[in-house]
């Protein structure tokens, strides 16, 4: 369960930060089935596996702190048994995922209040946050018009697209990255997600920055969502990935090079606000 996680996760098969952090979290209870002969052996199995999971991703803050999180917990605890520190596991497992959710979906709730029926909105890549705020939206009665952009190269706006179409009161509209420019004046917000926020940087899915960029020339707002675990403001050092050049080109390259980032950087004073479980935060 942990190694197939950790693949999964390297793959980027799951779009959403929070639900990456959650099943890595939850693989964890793979651990709890094992035999230890010594407290010892049984926190070392912890912290391995939970480094295995962690270096699945470097770039995921949320990840990272929910495994850490986990292994602090129950190293801090001291305990005395292998029996005393494998309950101690479960209950930390338990713990973080219940408030990563908690947290993904107070931010959720809090965004509601800042939206308006009949907006125009434009949003980019999949946050689950979003979408989540979007439903609990429209089951107030709102309605939206959605532009969604691709998020090439892996199209990972088509997932959002396809998870917005159905909800009654939203009408969307999927877009390629660079006609975002384009749709943008028609609109009277950006809304994304984050993978996380590192002195005074976005750091999300590569395309933000541009989108962002065009936004505040045209004077739309950006507001950004998720959790507060995600700002982070000390031992977090975000580590961009590089993925293959076959998700931009099939064929093989003759005479250039392909780079594919995974994610950019935003500078903050670009965003006019971030809302998480803990309120709106202004910028």
């Amino acid at each position: 369960m942990i190694d197939e996680t950790a693949e999964e996760i390297a793959a980027m098969q799951t779009h959403s930060s929070s639900v990456v952090a959650v099943k890595a979290t939850r693989a964890l209870t793979e651990l709890l089935e094992r035999e230890y002969a010594t407290v010892e052996e049984c926190l070392r199995t912890l912290e391995r596996n939970g480094t295995v999971l962690r270096r699945a991703n470097p770039s995921h803050a949320s990840l990272q702190n929910a495994i850490r999180e986990v292994v602090h917990q129950v190293e801090d605890a001291e305990p005395e048994t292998v029996e005393e520190a494998l309950s101690l596991t479960e209950t930390a497992i338990q713990d973080v995922v219940a408030r990563v959710e908690s947290g993904k979906r107070r931010a959720a709730e809090n965004a509601v209040e800042y939206l308006s029926d009949g907006e125009a909105i434009l949003t980019h890549d999949f946050s689950s946050t979003v979408i989540e705020a979007l439903e609990l939206a429209t089951d107030r009665g709102m309605t939206f018009e959605m532009y969604v952009t691709e998020a090439r190269p892996r199209y990972i706006g088509r997932k959002t697209a396809r998870r917005l179409a159905p909800i009654e009161g939203i009408d969307v509209t999927l877009i390629t990255d660079s006609a975002h420019g384009h749709y943008l004046p028609e609109c009277s917000r950006v809304l994304i997600g984050m993978d996380c926020i590192v002195d005074d940087y976005l750091y999300n899915r590569v395309g933000t920055f541009p989108i962002a960029s065009t936004a505040a020339q045209l004077e739309v707002p950006v507001t950004v969502l998720g959790s507060a675990a995600k700002l982070v403001t000390e031992g977090f050092v975000f580590e961009n990935e590089y993925r293959t050049p076959v998700e931009v080109m099939a064929e093989p390259a003759d005479g250039f090079g392909i780079e594919n980032p995974a994610y950019d950087a935003t500078p903050v004073d670009l965003l006019d606000s971030v809302i998480t479980d803990e309120g709106k935060k202004s910028l």
